[in-house]
């Protein structure tokens, strides 16, 4: 059985482990060998792969924030290793990573600390994990390994590795949270001038941008108090509102829909439908084939129908 290098380990170390029904029988061959080497061992037993790999992740986590005497490792094993790398490696300070050779502990644990191991119950056999748990075990942080050439880390890799321990320390550490990345068609929308929007004539106080022509798309905008009377179109259409408010009366249907900032609705071809604006409102619209608009009743008309729902 593969042994510890003493000179290895900086202070004690405890290994907490864990697995699924299909790593279970590695994970506990694993954990004797452990424990023959006096390493103290904490046994979380048998769960589903991502709820053991989130409590391991979380407790490895909760330990790399702390100063204590020990240094607290996982061992996560299911089917493949890489369900539970995926959720332990959820939390900061966690490096865990899917190991199927023992040469691959070696790198993980020379370039990236890794401290939580995951391998594979069905494709790795107990004596080739064994050594995997050994190279794990025995390699220090920055130590020669294949992926160096079994040479030492030249001194500017070496400070690199140096400066990534802290920097990796704080990712998922809930500090300011990066921005969202912006909205490719909101964006697209910001950068269009007013100019460049053509008036829709037969509903007053919208205007249109044609993006792209056959399946077309477009940027819509409508000024609050605006309304669309009943109409149809020969082709359904799908909308994004990217701002505003606006509500659809879908009368074929008999349905309404009220839309804010982010709704999407489609509507088929066919669907008589009619629609109020009460703020001003642009949303992103999409549809099959060349624009036409069929109206069904005149703006008195919408406007009266309106009227009647709301004050019902």
């Amino acid at each position: 059985m593969a042994q510890i290098d003493p000179a290895a380990a900086n202070r004690p170390l405890k290994i907490i482990a864990g697995a699924d029904d299909f790593g279970s029988s590695l994970k506990d061959a694993l954990v004797v060998q452990l424990r023959s080497l006096n390493i103290e061992v904490e046994d979380l037993g048998t769960s589903k792969y991502y709820s053991v790999g989130e409590e391991i992740g979380r407790r490895v986590s909760e330990a790399a924030k702390t100063n204590s005497a020990t240094e607290t490792r996982g061992l996560v094993a299911c089917g493949t290793g890489v369900g539970v790398a995926i959720f332990a490696n959820k939390f900061p300070g966690v490096y865990a990573a899917t190991c199927l050779t023992p040469g691959e502990a070696i790198n993980t644990r020379s370039i990236n600390n890794c401290n939580v191991l995951a391998v594979s119950g069905m494709s790795t056999a107990p004596e080739v994990a064994a050594d995997i748990l050994a190279a794990f075990l025995n390699t220090p942080f920055k130590s020669p390994c294949p992926a160096s050439g079994s040479d030492p880390w030249p001194d500017e890799i070496q400070s690199f590795f140096d400066g990534s321990l802290e920097e990796m320390a704080k990712i998922g550490g809930g500090s300011t949270p990066a921005a969202d990345p912006p909205c490719f068609v909101c964006s697209l929308a910001r950068s269009r001038q007013e100019k460049d929007f053509t008036p829709v004539d037969v509903m007053p106080g919208g205007s249109m941008i044609i993006l792209r022509e056959t399946p077309t798309s477009a940027i819509v905008r409508f000024k609050a108090g605006s309304v669309e009377p009943a109409h149809h179109h020969t082709f359904g259409h799908d909308l994004v509102v990217m701002k505003g408010k606006k509500c659809v009366w879908n009368l074929t249907k008999k349905e309404k829909h009220d839309l804010v900032d982010g709704d999407y609705l489609f509507t088929p071809a066919g669907d008589v439908h009619r629609v109020k604006y009460f703020e001003d409102t642009e949303f992103f619209i999409k549809w099959d084939g060349h624009w036409d608009l069929l109206l069904d009743e005149d703006l008195a008309a919408a406007n009266a129908a309106i009227d009647a729902e709301i004050k019902d």
